[in-house]
């Protein structure tokens, strides 16, 4: 992580903690972490609150072309930079939970939605909003893949059952500031 992004990414909390999910990006050992599942065969991926670009870069050295990545960010600080660092992939400034209205792909050809969103500190109804925007782009066997810098699952049980979504941890680590878990979120399997 570049130390130039650590200040741009530190003003955007301190303007709005809310939407802004740490204090600083997530460090080399959470990027790892994050992208962990995903190779260049994944398809198309959706990121969803990419910041400085943290994931993006670990996306990259998972072999996902950058023709392949749809950065979508409301953050308006982070649009520029977003756009000079990976200018062949699409950038939109929007706000997640408008995913489904958007009309982004034709069908369902995304394999990957990685999210730095802070969930946490989201309305119920906006984390539904988005995971149903999310899952609406998802082909069969795609997931959603969620940082979280709490205890468990950021999305509520009831929003899953809702969904008919599951969630897994799929690793945490301690060397990152703060320490941060991956959950990977997927559609339910109908029982035989």
């Amino acid at each position: 992580m570049p130390a130039a992004d650590i200040l741009p990414f530190f003003l955007a909390w301190v303007r709005n903690p809310l939407r802004v999910a740490a204090v600083a990006p997530s460090g080399p050992a959470a990027s790892s972490l994050m992208v962990q599942e995903i190779t260049a065969e994944t398809g198309p991926v959706i990121e969803l609150g990419p910041g400085t670009g943290v994931f993006t870069h670990a996306l990259l050295g998972r072999g996902v072309g950058q023709q392949d990545l749809t950065l979508v960010e409301y953050g308006s600080d982070f649009i520029p930079l977003l756009q000079q660092r990976f200018p062949g992939a699409r950038v939109l400034w929007m706000d997640a939970a408008w995913l489904r209205k958007e009309r982004l792909f034709e069908g369902a050809p995304v394999g990957a939605v990685v999210s730095g969103l802070g969930l946490l500190a989201m309305p119920p109804e906006k984390v539904a909003a988005i995971l149903g925007g999310a899952f609406f782009y998802l082909r069969p066997g795609g997931a959603f893949y969620q940082i979280t810098y709490g205890p468990r699952c950021p999305v509520a049980d009831a929003i899953l059952d809702r969904l008919g979504l599951q969630a897994s941890c799929i690793g945490q680590t301690f060397r990152n500031l703060p320490p941060a878990s991956v959950y990977r979120i997927s559609r339910r399997q109908p029982h035989a």
